[in-house]
């Protein structure tokens, strides 16, 4: 070789951290002779060194100069404006080291003075920094109050925002001056990650806590809420009402959280093992007001399960949870104050479809893990994230089963895969982001939440919830990093955990396992072979324990093993022979698995698996075998479990003979009777290729008019309309009253492919009411888009108008999608243009003035409102563009 790299230097920084921007390539001569191993250099010979040309990134905690105690606000209103006016006190005291100054953050704010007591103090406010010049140096035994007012302008600062969060504006007002119809004004607030510092003066760092109060000064209609209990509500002059509010326990600022609107509230409760009823109440819009505990109702449940299972009381004094419109992310714990956007509206009838009781469960569990012990760092966000994502596994498992927890777990894996795949992988407590806002991914929640199933399944369920006890009364009310969960699993479990949180939490990727087995018919054993094939320039070696289960002549045996190496063998003992076997008995690795096992051996995996996955894959590969996969079919349509059931419907078209005369008789009594909305629905798009068209069709119709879901009607709706589009558009007709996002949106399918120019009222009805809402609004979009590209131009330049609103008040997706729907529409009337110009030709070459003339005026409307379609692109693209992409 003429050079050689030196890979030690590059692999000891590479461990720190280091990226590929942070090393480059120096090359150096040396007189030398050396050999390693068959490798010889020469004298004289050139060979490369890596060296490190910076300091590795590492996104350290933040140094707390000075601690928050208490944070005292007075806010009101200035609607027009969307401005707040605020006053601070904020109680705090030096950390540790004496000082004359306090720094907070503050973003785009107005300061209108600063004072401690009746001394005013100087102040400097720059980049969203206010420097206060202290009345003299305190001590780490010193309080001290410092008061400030200030006034909050959200919408006259720039912002930003990112996929998981969309905007960083910290306070929002929405629909202030009533001009959106069918949108009741509101101001709510979304602290995380640093955007509370937009509406009050505050240390935005997730390890300041401090305990809070506020003075929220309103029109009588409206109600509040915020954080801790209502002290107080008290009318004053002008037709207005002052709340007070408490919260008494120290939180972290990003939790602080306001909510202003013409809200219904529904009141629940919550009793606590003493006896003491604990107020659990619902905010939504009044014509959802009915709804509201068939939506929220289980929660009282859940922090009863919640409390016991982490052996902690519910710590906060209540637990109120409200919806609001044009919401920037998902749901948000605020503490005892938990905000989602209007997707959970959904009535009786959606929710026999999908609930969102994982979501609600994850920002209640946060409450434990995110509220109580907050991660010190945003490096260390898997400490709230994981435990969070994981809760919607512990409560799935509670209320439905183990295999429909088991199901979502499976869906959590490869979301984690795919985004991973997508976005790149990184360690799980992440010292090296270039923004804090990457830390909100398929890392910090999928797979953190799988990592702590593999350690509850180590561990056991005593020790591992032993371990989330000791962790939260250890540290209650502080902030934490992970070191400390570690040492909180280990006090009690007695084993040094090292080894699983340096290559999980403290590693990238996954691994990737092949699992070889071969009878050894002489000496009675089945030899196993476990591979490790991951990228070790990402992953480490993985240690890891698992049961492996096998089937002989006498019966079912589980064997303990760990794989700690990369090629791992281990042999076990057989009885006759080896009627089937399953490595990772209890499913919970995170890993990319192979496995060389014979149909027949899936088969007998899926009447034996215990999981869930491993009776999927026995179904799924087990269908395969031509003797016993069409009994196998037929049993798996009656399996317990739903997406079973479903998975096998799709398997059904492979049916033969008397198994598939049964397989369709069964399906036949699926459709109507099946207890699960999604195998119902699978039912009728199998059947669809089952029956002839004049039975299915009617067995559309009958679903149409009688199912109870949504989604089954939409399903119906949708196979019908490509057999016969005229009776599938009169049954719609009647469905277009119906009160439902989902409904309305299958509706807006149907109508995009077949519906004439008169529904495109019912679009612009969709997009601009209430109803219609998050992602189906979305849909409503699309399906306008396509609507249109079947149309005249005349109904294109009619619908303009809609997308004008969609751009100003549509919301970030709406936004974000919306130049994809008008590029489409653009090309389809370039398309349209271009045939109608070949047709042009073809008048003008026959000399048919008539047609000619009619075709030239077509194009001219089309190139008007190509015109129209095209400038609101150019405007809105300017305007993304102006924004920062956000």
């Amino acid at each position: 070789m003429n050079k050689l790299v030196i890979f030690s230097t590059a692999l000891v920084f590479a461990s720190c951290g280091i990226r590929n921007k942070q090393t480059e390539e120096v090359v150096v001569e040396e007189t030398i002779e050396t050999e390693i191993g068959d490798l010889q250099l020469e004298e004289n010979e050139e060979f490369e060194v890596v060296l490190p040309t910076e300091r590795p990134v590492y996104r350290a905690t933040e140094t707390l100069l000075t601690d928050l105690i208490h944070t005292k606000l007075e806010v009101n209103f200035d609607w027009e404006k969307s401005r707040m006016n605020g006053i601070a006190w904020i109680t705090a005291k030096p950390h540790f080291y004496e000082t004359d100054s306090l720094i907070l953050d503050a973003k785009g704010m107005d300061i209108n003075s600063v004072a401690i007591g009746s001394k005013k103090l100087n102040f400097t406010y720059k980049n969203d920094f206010l420097r206060i010049k202290l009345d003299k140096e305190y001590t780490r035994n010193d309080q001290y109050t410092v008061m400030i007012d200030y006034v909050a302008k959200p919408d006259e600062r720039e912002t930003a925002g990112s996929a998981a969060i969309t905007s960083d504006k910290g306070l929002y007002f929405i629909n202030p001056r009533g001009e959106e119809p069918g949108k009741m004004p509101q101001i709510w607030t979304q602290g995380e990650t640093e955007a509370s510092s937009v509406w009050f003066p505050t240390i935005d760092q997730p390890n300041a806590k401090t305990t809070q109060e506020i003075f929220i000064t309103v029109d009588e209609k409206y109600q509040t809420l915020s954080n801790g209990r209502l002290v107080s509500s008290k009318k004053i002059d002008g037709g207005k009402r002052v709340d007070h509010w408490k919260q008494d326990l120290p939180h972290a600022p990003y939790l602080f959280m306001m909510g202003v609107g013409e809200f219904k509230v529904v009141k629940d409760s919550y009793t606590r093992p003493n006896g003491e009823k604990m107020d659990v109440h619902y905010y939504v819009e009044p014509e959802w007001e009915a709804y509201a505990q068939s939506i929220f109702g289980e929660t009282p449940e859940m922090i009863r399960f919640f409390s016991g299972l982490t052996g902690v009381e519910y710590p906060w004094d209540k637990y109120h949870q409200i919806v609001v419109r044009d919401y920037v992310s998902g749901a948000m714990e605020n503490t005892g104050a938990v905000i989602f956007g209007d997707y959970v509206y959904k009535n009786d009838r959606e929710l026999l479809d999908d609930n969102d009781q994982s979501t609600i469960a994850h920002e209640l569990f946060h409450h434990w893990f995110g509220d109580l012990v907050t991660c010190e760092s945003w490096s260390n966000l898997p400490l709230n994230e994981s435990f969070a994502n994981y809760s919607q596994y512990l409560w799935d498992e509670h209320r439905y089963g183990v295999d429909q927890a088991d199901y979502y777990a499976d869906i959590e894996a490869k979301g984690y895969y795919q985004t991973a795949q997508m976005q790149g992988y990184h360690d799980l407590i992440w010292f090296d982001y270039d923004d804090k806002e990457q830390m909100f991914d398929g890392h910090s929640y999928n797979k953190g939440g799988r990592i702590l199933h593999m350690l509850r399944n180590y561990l056991g369920d005593e020790a591992f919830f032993a371990g989330m006890k000791n962790y939260l009364q250890t540290n209650k009310f502080k902030p934490a990093e992970f070191h400390q969960l570690r040492l909180a699993f280990e006090e009690v479990c007695g084993e040094d955990l090292n080894w699983f949180f340096n290559q999980w939490f403290l590693g990238s990727a996954h691994p990737n396992l092949e699992f070889r087995h071969e009878l050894d018919t002489i000496n009675n054993e089945v030899d196993i072979t476990v591979f490790q094939k991951q990228d070790l320039e990402l992953s480490p070696i993985y240690k890891l324990p698992m049961e492996i289960a096998y089937w002989d002549g006498n019966g079912k045996h589980v064997e303990k093993i760990v794989v700690d190496e990369l090629e791992e063998a281990v042999s076990f003992p057989v009885s006759g022979d080896l009627e089937g076997i399953i490595f990772d008995n209890q499913q919970m690795l995170l890993a990319i698995t192979s496995e060389d096992k014979t149909t027949d051996q899936y088969v007998h995996q899926y009447y034996n698996g215990e999981r869930y996955m491993a009776r999927r894959d026995g179904l799924l590969k087990g269908a395969r075998d031509k003797e016993n996969g069409q009994q196998l079919i037929i049993d798996a349509l009656s399996d317990p479990f739903w997406d079973i059931r479903a998975e096998a419907v799709k398997k059904a078209s492979i049916l033969k003979g008397d198994l598939k005369t049964q397989g369709i008789t069964i399906l036949r009594h699926m459709v109507q009777n099946d207890p699960n909305s999604s195998v119902r629905s699978a039912v009728l798009a199998k059947l669809g290729n089952l029956l002839d068209k004049s039975e299915i069709n009617e067995i559309y119709a009958y679903t149409i008019a009688n199912d109870s879901s949504y989604s089954v009607v939409t399903t119906a709706l949708t196979k019908l309309g490509k057999n016969d589009p005229e009776s599938a558009l009169a049954l719609a007709k009647d469905l277009e009253s119906e009160k439902s996002s989902k409904m309305l949106s299958g509706v807006g399918q149907l109508y995009a492919g077949h519906g004439g120019p008169e529904k495109l009222a019912f679009f612009q009805q969709g997009l601009s009411g209430g109803i219609v809402q998050g992602f189906d609004k979305l849909g409503m979009l699309s399906s306008l888009t396509y609507f249109l590209s079947r149309q005249e131009p005349a109904i294109a330049d009619q619908a303009i108008s809609t997308y004008e609103e969609a751009s100003k008040t549509g919301g970030f997706y709406m936004q974000m999608f919306l130049p994809q729907n008008l590029s489409y529409l653009l090309n389809s009337f370039d398309r349209q243009i271009s045939m109608l110009e070949i047709e042009l030709g073809e008048h003008e070459e026959s000399e048919n003035a008539l047609y000619a003339d009619q075709t030239r005026k077509k194009i001219q409307e089309f190139n008007s409102v190509r015109e129209k379609y095209n400038a609101l692109l150019e405007k809105v693209s300017e305007e993304s563009e102006s924004d920062g992409g956000h």
